[in-house]
């Protein structure tokens, strides 16, 4: 999106008397264009269905779920609130004013989620990493949100 032209009536230029055009020059990101739009709902949709998935299975208590914890071993609470921040983080992808949250919230999940594969399961992370990346997409893409977030947190 270009910016929007500025008439400043106190300005000339020397070849015409008629007033010159500024343009704005803001420090607030562009929005996204329609493409990258586009790439970030195709990529916040299939990221929020696979969140809630993997935390409904985390939730509902699914045997498989269940055992692998046991061999995390911190507990079945950690479970509970893995899955808990799972479903949060897929429903604020699909919040378009939060979007960018959402990937803020799951990003440190999952960088937790590639440490475990890889210091406590002995295991290759390359799900947890493949969802890492695109969540990093999401939260460049939306960067602008988890800015305007940040600051009004913060004062």
């Amino acid at each position: 999106m270009r910016p929007r032209p500025r008439i400043d009536p106190g300005m000339t230029t020397a070849a015409t008397p008629t007033p010159a055009v500024r343009t704005s020059t803001s420090t607030a990101p562009a929005a996204p264009g329609k493409a990258l739009t586009i790439a970030l709902w195709v990529a916040q949709i299939a990221l929020a269905a696979m969140f809630f998935m993997a935390g409904g299975n985390k939730l509902g208590g699914n045997a498989m779920m269940v055992g692998l914890f046991d061999a995390i071993g911190i507990g079945q609470w950690f479970r509970y609130v893995t899955g808990l921040l799972e479903v949060i983080g897929a429903a604020l992808l699909l919040v378009p004013r939060a979007s960018g949250l959402g990937a803020g919230l799951l990003v440190p999940v999952m960088l937790g989620a590639i440490l475990t594969h890889l210091v406590v399961l002995h295991n290759g992370p390359a799900m947890p990493v493949a969802l890492l990346v695109g969540l990093l997409f999401v939260a460049w893409g939306r960067r602008a949100q988890i800015i305007a977030f940040l600051h009004r947190i913060s004062g």
